[in-house]
């Protein structure tokens, strides 16, 4: 079948699944393959439980009446992603970067979606099938999109924006992560400013931080909007004990935002909604009333202590800027909860060092280093080599009054010591 065709069925049936477990009615399957499983195999199940068609890219899989055989079915999804993105026309917001990137999505969402009717990245659909998925998910009614970009090799970012083809863009910072994939900070560089790349090359538009250099440097040869200091989406920070409070435009705008290090976050929700028309009213509600989820940078009273919980991601930059943060903090007793950061590769046990160098500055009650990681570093804190072990410590020296920093990579599952704090 060429892509018209399957266009034509999609327009029938515009609902896409790649999962054989989750096939809502009248939806297309597509059977993608991975190192553990091939999607192949489940294309008749997939129809029995009320697909209305699948694709398959292995010719004994398929029956030529409601499963159909491509050459390769990611490379197919993907193309039909695009075919439909342009066959919209539709604005596209692309976003990426180090950190920030799902808190920036979504604060845009929030400050857009006062204005536009938009669809937006879901979860983290974000990779090479969650792009196409988002695409996918673009109804005629749609005025605008947001596509959060995420990249852990040379040449993802690059594969990205010639699926979702934005017309703006934003990196929100370009730090120390994924090292273990893109070789080296440079590699992660170049990788993100593909993004840059493809707006240069198409005449799009990227909004940038005027006060980080790189950003700086990368954007220059297109048209670029810059926020910040000295720029005409500038804003004061004043304050940041727990919630991010800053004054704009004569507006004091209390976030429900931990951590100084959103303050960059918001003022990208304020450039991008600005530019698109949106009322400051409105920016200042939208950015007031967005609550974060996802154990991202969020804030929590239990019986008996106070948490942030930053524990969906974590890398070097991330990990810095919530130290620094908490140790502007005021509070009698604090205490940190720090999980290892992946994908390091080389400057792994390096950049554990420095973050364990760091926790003597903050003056804390107590410091638990969880991860095989961690655990080499020179440091008075207490390791554990898991969370588990973590939790029997907490069971029986449980901790009170204090104000508890849980932060570290999704895989470390720290957010299950929460109900023991």
């Amino acid at each position: 079948m060429d892509i018209q065709q399957i266009y034509d069925l999609f327009s029938r049936f515009p609902a896409v699944t790649t999962d054989s477990r989750k096939c809502p009615k009248d939806s297309l399957f597509f059977a993608l393959k991975g190192e553990n499983f091939n999607g192949n195999k489940f294309a008749q199940s997939a129809i029995d439980q009320g697909c209305a068609y699948a694709f398959v890219d292995e010719p004994e899989y398929a029956d030529g009446k409601r499963i159909f055989c491509v050459d390769d079915c990611l490379k197919t999804l993907q193309h039909l992603a695009a075919y439909h993105r342009d066959h919209l026309g539709i604005r596209i917001i692309g976003v990426t970067g180090s950190n920030g990137k799902t808190t920036t999505k979504e604060l845009l969402a929030a400050v857009l979606g006062k204005k536009y009717n938009l669809t937006y990245t879901q979860g983290n659909l974000n990779n090479h099938i969650g792009v196409p998925l988002t695409l996918l998910s673009i109804k005629k009614e749609h005025e605008l999109a947001i596509v959060e970009m995420g990249a852990s090799h040379p040449g993802d970012i690059e594969e990205l924006v010639n699926i979702a083809h934005p017309n703006y863009g934003l990196i929100t910072n370009i730090g120390t992560a994924h090292i273990l994939g893109f070789g080296s900070f440079e590699g992660v560089v170049k990788t993100k400013c593909e993004l840059y790349d493809y707006l240069r090359e198409h005449k799009g538009v990227a909004f940038y931080h005027r006060n980080n250099p790189i950003l700086e440097e990368k954007s220059v040869g297109m048209e670029r909007i810059p926020y910040g200091t000295d720029t005409s989406y500038s804003a004061e920070l004043r304050g940041c004990d727990p919630f991010l409070h800053v004054g704009w435009n004569g507006f004091d705008i209390l976030t429900q935002l931990i951590g100084a290090y959103n303050f960059e976050n918001v003022l990208a929700s304020i450039a991008v909604g600005s530019y698109f028309g949106v009322a400051p009213e409105e920016i200042v509600d939208a950015i007031a009333h967005y609550t974060p989820t996802n154990s991202r940078s969020q804030f929590k009273k239990t019986a008996s202590n106070e948490l942030i919980i930053d524990a969906y991601n974590a890398n070097p930059t991330s990990m810095g800027a919530a130290l620094e943060n908490f140790k502007n903090m005021v509070a009698p007793n604090k205490v940190v909860i720090l999980g290892d950061m992946k994908e390091l590769g080389h400057v792994s046990e390096v950049e554990h060092q420095k973050i364990a160098d760091m926790l003597p500055a903050l003056h804390l009650k107590q410091a638990f280093l969880i991860g095989t990681e961690f655990a080499k570093t020179n440091s008075d804190a207490l390791k554990f080599d898991s969370v588990d072990l973590l939790n029997e410590y907490l069971s029986k020296n449980p901790i009170s009054s204090s104000l508890i920093l849980v932060k570290g990579s999704n895989s470390m599952k720290l957010t299950s010591c929460v109900d023991n704090l």
